[in-house]
């Protein structure tokens, strides 16, 4: 399998809606980052969706390394 590229060294703070789901970027390559804008097409990667199941803020992992995906676990710390 191919890494992902990473989009950032840090991770993107969402302030995510009940009832709301969010499709979290895996490949890096995303315009509207840490969301999925469709541009893995022809890649292995796909979104990941996130229901948010209350309101309130996340950490959606933009290095794309996590071992906790969609979320940031620090892996950018060591890129």
């Amino acid at each position: 399998m191919s890494k992902a590229e990473i989009a950032a060294k840090s991770p993107c703070a969402v302030q995510v809606e009940k009832g709301k789901d969010y499709w979290w970027c895996s490949c890096g390559r995303s315009a509207s980052q840490p969301f999925c804008s469709g541009a893995h097409k022809g890649t292995e990667f796909v979104p990941q969706k996130y229901p948010a199941e209350e309101s309130k803020t996340v950490y959606f992992c933009a290095c794309k390394q996590t071992k906790n995906p969609p979320f940031c676990d620090g892996s950018h710390q060591s890129l």
